[in-house]
């Protein structure tokens, strides 16, 4: 399967990706955000990077764009207990 071309809205800035599919490409995108949380060392820029992580994105395809409220914890209580900086996706209908 080629790689498509999507888009990122996440509500302040407009990211052009490529892909295989809308969830990977959020999960990717995400996961890059909550990499440079952990890698980061001062405690304020921490916050700073913290308040500013997505809550919502939208992933706009050629024809399809899937919308994905993201649920953001420092530490993980659920599946991946005591990891931090974990998110889910939920998809919005």
């Amino acid at each position: 399967m080629a790689k498509r071309a999507f888009t990122i809205d996440i509500g302040t800035e407009k990211i052009p990706v490529e892909g295989h599919a809308h969830q990977n490409v959020a999960v990717k995108y995400l996961m890059k955000r909550r990499r440079s949380l952990i890698f980061t060392k001062d405690p304020a820029k921490v916050e700073k990077l913290f308040s500013e992580v997505p809550k919502r994105i939208s992933i706009i395809g050629a024809n399809v764009t899937k919308t994905y409220n993201v649920t953001w914890e420092r530490v993980s209580t659920g599946e991946f207990a005591g990891a931090r900086f974990t998110f889910t996706l939920d998809e919005v209908q």
